[in-house]
């Protein structure tokens, strides 16, 4: 078969990838790729935990799974959803459960807020809009007359009168027992968000109490619960919001059961890329998205792999991306990060060397800790935020609290170069010496932003040179220059932009005055600054990498090459000739 009709096939045969779609009969009934995870539905009926949580990192298909969860449970759901499924092979399980019980399910991932009367009033609002996907309760005969006028209430959005917002969905789950004669499984997606947001907006310690209040009146008080599940990030600890609640599991990412239900294992990527015909790429993608380990599980990301895999459907040399970056919560790690220690900048600069360090890892850190700690405590609990937030995992088994920690894979050694090495490098910006160094670069002063530079360097993060390649120490280097450079809020900052006949490391137009700046970056091998210099300064001459700034307008243009060795650098400047 031709590639030309083998491609035409293709399309008409091949699955959709499902990017972004969290509703799980959406994927079954359009007919996209669904990599099956129905049997979590077994595992969970076999526990036989009243309650139990999952904490995951972002992006990792919590909400796709809850969604599942409800299709599966739900009365009046198709029961169609799941032929040919794996939970479907369990007949007498099937018979018993599926589309036999009354269902409450909600997410809290959009609770937000500057101060906590606006984190309450989206609660409400999400609150009501469950409640209002019962209001044909309001016909049901099993409810007495004042059940109806307390429910007609709350779907007119009062819940200040006998049923309060924290009490609300504990009474819909009474008034589901007494239509159907069943109890409530409860779902809840991203249960500690609002947790997340109030710590950071400052109205930690009110969320808490209300939060505490709301899960003990739904998931501990309720005798209309027949079972719960929430996912989460980060675990909070059974003391602080899920006080006196008997059978609670939490299923965390150290733990061995349930560890192959959240992101995609190997042979599941496998299967995929077969699918899709990309079966050579399967490298990439380990190196890129695999190396993440639950319980003695290996895991991929499979918001990374779907992603990447619809990339290249379309486009089969496309380069691999990262996604995770855009869809990850790090508001604590930036927190932690700025302005940390020495010993915690030599411990970053080993992972980046792509080692591993032993840590103790907490992985019942609540917020209040974070909250109460002082800035040498919060050094201690970056290890355990990074690896409960997906940054870093496992790369042996645990000793107790003792983890040996490295970066998963290619991805996240990007965001630590791109993102993280900025933040924690932030704090060498807006002193004296940043203000040097931005000043003699728009001024074409090399002197002055090479001593200004090296001032600066020695308090930021470096790679250790023994192991590291030499393309991952210039990347490094450039990461390194693009956080400080992006501290500069009135210059335009681009990063390896097409211009001339090439991508030059960086871009910088300045502010009004009609100013550009070309970077090369080189990594100079044993010191030798001055061969590095002129090795970027003739790549900026014989790529052209001038031009687009010249069709931008630029009056002025200086062109810098710019070579590192360790915490040294040497700095050249040229003035581009500009046409008459």
């Amino acid at each position: 078969m031709s590639i030309k009709n083998w491609t035409a096939r293709k399309e008409q045969i091949m699955k959709q990838l499902p990017v972004g779609i969290e509703e799980f009969s959406q994927i079954i009934q359009d007919g996209y790729y669904y990599v099956d995870k129905t049997n979590i539905i077994k595992d969970l009926l076999d526990s036989g935990s009243k309650v139990t949580l999952f904490t995951r990192p972002r992006r990792f298909g919590k909400s796709l799974t809850m969604d599942m969860l409800k299709a599966f449970f739900k009365i009046g759901t198709a029961i169609s959803l799941f032929d040919g499924l794996d939970i479907a092979k369990e007949k007498k399980l099937c018979e018993k459960y599926q589309g036999k019980f009354p269902v409450i399910s909600l997410t809290l991932k959009d609770i937000d807020g500057i101060v906590f009367e606006d984190f309450i009033n989206r609660l409400r609002v999400v609150i009501s809009e469950e409640i209002a996907c019962y209001d044909w309760l309001m016909d049901s005969g099993e409810l007495t007359e004042y059940n109806k006028l307390q429910l007609n209430q709350l779907l007119l959005g009062r819940f200040d009168g006998a049923v309060d917002l924290q009490s609300s969905l504990k009474f819909l789950a009474k008034l589901l027992y007494k239509h159907y004669g069943k109890k409530v499984i409860v779902l809840i997606d991203e249960y500690d968000v609002p947790l997340d947001k109030a710590y950071q907006s400052g109205c930690y310690d009110e969320m808490v109490k209300f939060i505490r209040l709301f899960f003990g009146s739904l998931l501990k008080t309720n005798e209309y619960l027949s079972f719960a599940v929430l996912t989460g990030c980060l675990r909070i600890s059974k003391e602080s919001i899920f006080t006196g609640l008997n059978n609670f599991e939490v299923m965390g990412i150290s733990d061995t059961n349930f560890s192959g239900y959240f992101g995609f294992t190997d042979c599941e990527v496998r299967d995929m890329l077969g699918y899709y015909g990309l079966g050579s790429k399967y490298m990439l993608f380990k190196e890129w998205y695999d190396g993440y380990k639950f319980g003695n599980t290996g895991i991929y990301c499979p918001w990374d792999v779907i992603n990447q895999c619809k990339l290249l459907c379309g486009e089969n040399e496309a380069p691999m991306k990262s996604y995770w970056i855009n869809s990850s919560g790090n508001d604590i790690v930036k927190d932690i990060l700025n302005g940390a220690s020495a010993n915690t900048r030599e411990q970053i600069e080993c992972l980046v060397s792509e080692e591993s360090i032993k840590r103790v890892v907490n992985i019942d850190l609540t917020y209040a800790d974070l909250k109460n700690a002082d800035k040498i405590q919060k050094e201690t609990y970056l290890w355990s935020i990074l690896y409960i937030t997906g940054y870093l995992t496992d790369a042996a088994k645990p000793s107790g609290k003792i983890h040996t920690l490295v970066i998963p894979n290619k991805e996240i050694l990007e965001i630590y170069k791109e993102q993280i090495l900025s933040w924690f490098n932030i704090s060498a910006g807006h002193g004296s010496q940043w203000k040097q160094f931005c000043s003699a670069i728009e001024n074409g002063n090399a002197a002055g932003a090479e001593e200004a530079l090296n001032n600066i360097m020695p308090k930021c993060i470096s790679i250790r040179d023994t192991y590291a390649r030499k393309d991952m120490k210039e990347n490094f280097y450039h990461g390194l220059l693009i956080g400080l450079m992006s501290c500069n809020d009135e210059w335009v900052v681009k990063s390896e932009q097409e211009s001339g006949e090439g991508y030059p490391d960086i871009l910088v137009k300045t502010a009004g005055d009609g100013t550009g700046c070309i970077f090369e970056i080189k990594y100079a091998e044993n010191g030798r600054f001055d061969e590095a210099c002129k090795e970027a300064m003739q790549q900026i001459k014989n790529k052209k990498y001038a031009d687009i700034l010249k069709q931008d307008g630029a009056g002025t243009i200086y062109l810098y090459g710019i070579s590192f060795y360790r915490k040294s650098c040497k700095v050249v400047c040229r003035l581009e000739e500009m046409e008459k």
